[in-house]
């Protein structure tokens, strides 16, 4: 272990190098050995790199800019404290997310973002205030032009920060739904879809979520796939499921009329979703059922259809 802190050191203190070269090539052994080795992750962090690969993020050069964000996310999985702690670290984070040439260097600032949300719900309010992070984790997801993959890992990071409830205001402001929907609608890549219908479910748990929601056509977007003809992914109309339930309960009484309105004309995938899926997506499913057969007010024939054969097939499968 000691040979293991020593080296450790000696490659952090490469880091402030006046030499590109011996910078890179630390940059290049710390990202192996934190890969590679679980036992480096503390001793790196407490060697004092957090510091350093913070500040590289700002730098000019991709390829040290795509080492450090990976060492970082590396860290992340073990040091969590270290990188919190570190005065520089969420700034440097929020710029390497909207200045990086890299693409791989704002995948792995993402993903290390989702990886501490994830970890720790504490951390979920501290990232949630910074606006920027937030703003920058939109603006990739609305890009045209973003990889697939950055826009997957930055999905993951807005998921981890949607589970904080009162960030959802904060995403709700900065125009989270629309850019949600608008991903949905465009994205053809069934993981991209599943991500964002997932963000937009925790989103949707708020009651400022229910005019967003509104406006940028979420209602008929949800309900669309929810309908058998879509072939969406059983992920995907939970998700949809979820989302729709919550507006619902968050939304007013403005969001219940229409959750009702809509759920009423895609019943059939409702109750499908109550039969097939996740215990959890099932359960859901039997709420948000239950909402619409409540809010029906034509005839029996969807009660009957639905809510009652929906709850004894629950039973049975669950």
């Amino acid at each position: 272990m000691e040979v293991k802190r020593r080296t450790a050191r000696n490659l952090v203190a490469k880091l402030s190098s006046v030499s590109d070269q011996t910078r890179t090539q630390a940059l290049c052994e710390l990202r192996l050995i934190s890969k590679h080795d679980p036992d480096s992750r503390p001793l790196i962090a407490n060697a004092g790199a957090v510091r350093y690969l913070s500040r590289t993020l700002y730098g000019s050069s991709p390829t040290a800019q795509e080492n450090a964000a990976a060492t970082l996310l590396n860290l992340s999985i073990t040091s969590r404290a270290s990188l919190m702690s570190s005065s520089d670290f969420l700034d440097a984070l929020s710029h390497a997310l909207s200045n990086s040439p890299s693409p791989a260097a704002v995948q792995s600032c993402a993903a290390t973002l989702h990886s501490l949300l994830i970890a720790e719900e504490s951390y979920r309010p501290i990232v949630g205030s910074k606006h920027d992070i937030l703003f920058s984790l939109l603006s990739i997801i609305a890009a045209n032009n973003a990889p697939p993959r950055s826009i997957n890992e930055a999905l993951k990071a807005l998921f981890g920060i949607a589970l904080y409830p009162l960030n959802r205001k904060s995403l709700v402001s900065l125009g989270a739904v629309r850019a949600l929907v608008t991903l949905i609608l465009r994205d053809e890549w069934s993981g991209i879809v599943e991500d964002a219908t997932a963000v937009l479910a925790q989103i949707a748990g708020c009651e400022e979520s229910e005019e967003a929601i509104r406006k940028a056509g979420g209602i008929r977007v949800l309900g669309d796939l929810l309908d058998e003809g879509t072939g969406a992914s059983e992920r995907i109309r939970e998700n949809a499921v979820a989302a729709m339930l919550n507006l619902a309960r968050y939304g007013g009484e403005k969001g219940r009329k229409e959750v009702r309105e809509m759920g009423a004309e895609v019943i059939k995938g409702i109750t499908d979703s109550t039969k097939n899926g996740s215990a959890k997506g099932k359960a859901k499913a039997v709420d948000l059922l239950r909402i619409v057969v409540d809010g029906d007010e034509n005839t029996n024939e969807v009660r009957d259809f639905s809510f009652n054969n929906s709850l004894d097939s629950m039973n049975r499968s669950v």
